[in-house]
């Protein structure tokens, strides 16, 4: 979905679907922002009009007709289809992000093929049976894993070494 409120809204749309108890994912980033002349870190939408919700139409149709800045995300020459994601894909792009404190989002025109590493496979650890590119990085000592949503966003998580094959 997306939401078209601007970034310094007070009530954006993740947090109203909050309050109605409607499950969602908005990936999260840190930023620092000034509040009465004070620089302060603040956990922020990395893009502010991206959320991913689970529900049925008939539960989002009413939410929406209710908010004019709240609309369904189509995809390109599909005729007014909405977006969606498969649940197991979702699912494991949620639980790679919430392995790491700050996991660092790139959309598909971000990456560029100088980024992409080799392909490996993760066994063990909390990322374990994730398959993905790992991430180019000079000089770089820890390495990072390409999780992506087709087409959509990728993050690139921490991996521990001793879990890569």
């Amino acid at each position: 979905m997306r939401d078209l409120k601007r970034s310094n809204a007070k009530c954006p749309a993740y947090k109203l679907l909050d309050e109605l108890n409607i499950r969602f994912f908005t990936p999260m980033v840190w930023k620092t922002v000034v509040r009465r002349g004070k620089r302060i870190p603040q956990l922020v939408p990395f893009m502010q009009d991206l959320l991913f919700v689970y529900d049925s139409r008939k539960t989002l149709d009413p939410i929406v007709e209710q908010i004019p800045t709240l609309q369904y995300r189509f995809v390109r020459g599909g005729m007014s289809m909405p977006m969606t994601v498969r649940t197991e894909e979702m699912e494991r792009f949620i639980k790679a992000v919430s392995t790491m404190s700050a996991p660092c989002f790139y959309t598909p025109e971000e990456i560029k093929p100088s980024m992409v590493g080799k392909k490996v496979r993760i066994v063990g650890g909390p990322l374990d049976g994730y398959e993905g590119y790992l991430q180019k990085i000079q000089g770089a000592h820890a390495k990072h894993l390409f999780v992506e949503l087709p087409n959509l966003l990728t993050a690139a998580v921490e991996v521990d070494p001793e879990y890569i094959q």
